[in-house]
């Protein structure tokens, strides 16, 4: 029987990624210290910063923390994990993290872009240990409308690292208060007051026209790489909480290279080519779009169907998500940019900042952006900046297909005893290599190899499984009727 770590591992190298460190890279990481303090830097230690992540995270890019102006205005100050100071352009370290790009996440293992001794210590915002970020540092009106953003470097402390379930809990008042949050009263006005600056920097992207998906993210739970469950992990106000701050984030970034002048990389979705089809979705659902796309009339829709059918909502999420299609790393030149924006956002400067730790593009922009904090050279050519934001692109996609493989293969040994039996399913993708569907229970997803014809994106679909494969996360099914809308 195999276990999910082995085929995962194999996966990995088989899609060209390097999970072991070369010599030179070993040798580099041994003689690595924190950070030094510089006169440049700001000391904001004294600041109530915090953390939220996955409960199991130790890889902390980015810390939190928010004021209250006296004119109503919220301050968000986002730490952001200097990476570049202890793997610089050019070193050995640097070169494995261009290789990889991208840390790959496969349920029982991560396989980080950095080694664990940076990304989970000297590079990671843990708590209680002074470390250097990068703060961009916004100011919203009272209506979550931006009026400013600065960035510079500054020494941090992370106060309390928090996690998403249990904090979410708390603050949709499901659960108590994580300890620390509740030994502490200005910890929570602190969180509450973030809390609503995040609702209102989401009503203004809404304004905007701004997509809001709420897609099944299912995990294996196991040990010693066996598989026992499938978990799903739903969002919460915590997730929406860190995902509206880092949108805000990464758009402050690319506005304020661009004001510069410098070149950068710029995180797009392009207007999606399969319109028509999520045209067709809506129109079951009694709904005309627009025969061009149309963000806020899908934004619309979207938010209908959520208040509509909240329990089958996801479904349709994932459908969508699929027609729209990947996001891509392009150059961004200073001056007026051709290129498109990011749809799924209603963005049309969004960059990838946020998280140096496990992205290499955040890493290459978090070095332009202390280069124009510096007044100094560009560290990449615009040449360089095309290829390397090619390379994320191709890595990404292959840490995907990685990871699906992963969850195929958890599928397959959870399932692997259970050949015959019948599951509704949504169907996810249908393209020249396959039909592809994800069981609504468990949410397993695999490939229809008979029955397949006439199926399509966002339909409910009956399959019956016929084969599995963990050792090339192989899961087939047999299409046997359109399931009960």
């Amino acid at each position: 029987m195999s276990t999910l770590d082995t085929v995962a591992r194999r996966a990995l190298i088989d899609s060209g990624f390097t999970p072991d460190l070369d010599d030179a890279s070993r040798h580099e990481l041994e003689g690595l210290k924190p950070a030094p303090l510089s006169t440049d830097i700001r000391d904001l230690r004294s600041l109530l910063w915090s953390s939220i992540d996955n409960t199991e995270s130790k890889d902390l890019d980015q810390v939190e923390v928010a004021e209250q102006l006296p004119d109503g205005a919220i301050r968000i100050r986002l730490g952001i994990a200097d990476v570049d100071a202890l793997v610089p352009k050019g070193s050995a370290l640097d070169k494995h993290a261009y290789t990889n790009a991208t840390s790959v996440y496969t349920g029982v293992a991560v396989y980080p872009m950095l080694p664990v001794e940076l990304s989970t210590d000297l590079t990671s915002l843990s708590e209680g240990q002074a470390r250097v970020a990068l703060v961009i540092d916004l100011v919203i009106e009272k209506d979550g409308s931006p009026r400013s953003h600065e960035v510079y470097r500054a020494m941090v402390v992370n106060r309390a690292k928090l996690a998403y379930d249990s904090l979410g809990a708390w603050l949709e008042g499901r659960g108590p208060a994580p300890q620390a949050v509740a030994d502490s009263e200005q910890l929570q006005q602190q969180l509450w007051l973030q809390d609503r600056a995040a609702s209102l920097l989401k009503t203004v992207r809404d304004r905007a026209g701004a997509l809001e998906f709420e897609t099944v993210e299912a995990t294996a739970v196991g040990t010693d790489g066996k598989v026992t469950a499938i978990a799903v992990t739903r969002k919460n106000r915590a997730r929406d909480l860190i995902e509206d701050f880092m949108i805000a984030a990464n758009v402050a970034i690319a506005k304020f290279l661009a004001e510069q002048q410098r070149s950068a990389i710029r995180r797009v979705v392009r207007v999606p080519k399969r319109w028509d089809r999520i045209v067709e979705l809506a129109a079951k659902y009694g709904v005309t779009l627009p025969a061009e796309p149309d963000q806020k009339a899908l934004s619309a829709f979207l938010a209908a169907r959520r208040a509509a059918d909240p329990l089958r909502f996801p479904d349709l999420s994932l459908s969508i998500v699929k027609l729209l299609g990947p996001g891509e790393y392009v150059l961004d030149r200073p001056g007026p940019s051709d290129d498109q924006g990011h749809f799924g956002l209603a963005a049309h400067d969004y960059s990838h900042a946020t998280a140096p730790n496990r992205r290499y593009a955040d890493l290459v922009t978090q070095r332009l952006v202390k280069a124009a904090i510096a007044s100094s050279a560009a560290p990449y050519s615009d040449d360089e900046l095309a290829t390397i934001a090619a390379h994320c692109t191709e890595r990404e996609n292959a840490a995907n297909r990685v990871e699906r493989i992963a969850r195929k293969a958890a599928g397959a040994i959870l399932l692997e005893h259970r050949i015959g039996s019948m599951y509704d399913a949504i169907v996810t993708g249908v393209n020249r290599d396959g039909t592809y569907v994800r069981l609504l229970s468990p949410p397993v997803e695999g490939r229809v190899v008979r029955g397949e014809h006439g199926m399509d994106v966002g339909e409910r679909v009956r399959v019956k499984l016929v084969a599995t494969n963990p050792q090339k996360g192989f899961v087939d099914f047999q299409g046997i009727s359109q399931a009960n809308p």
